[in-house]
């Protein structure tokens, strides 16, 4: 399954970039945190890893590491605004639940 990239998330994506510039992109990534066991990472990427498959979605490369990968499958990142509040959405079909407060998922 394919990673995806709505138009708004790009546009933010590249707008953050240009904005700090410099990077090669976006990393997309897990770590184990809250009550439900992962929460999604963002962070800027300078320089590759060994182990990480670089994505080009809208202009855009999406960094995630092979580890992550596997629970990553499948997921769309949004961008979404919502009255005051703005943010990334993730949408990733591998999650089977989430906790109360968004934090965190479970596969």
């Amino acid at each position: 399954m394919a990673i995806t990239m709505t138009p708004a998330a790009a546009e933010r994506v590249r707008s953050f970039l240009a904005n700090r510039g410099k990077g090669i992109g976006l990393r997309l990534g897990l770590k184990t945190s809250g009550c439900s066991g992962m929460a999604y990472v963002l962070e800027f990427v300078d320089e590759l890893n060994d182990d990480d498959e670089v994505y080009e979605i809208e202009g855009v490369k999406i960094i995630i590491d092979a580890k992550s990968f596997i629970y990553l499958q499948g997921i769309e990142l949004d961008f979404v605004k919502e009255g005051l509040n703005e943010g990334f959405q993730f949408n990733n079909p591998n999650a089977k639940g989430e906790c109360g407060c968004g934090e965190s998922f479970t596969v």
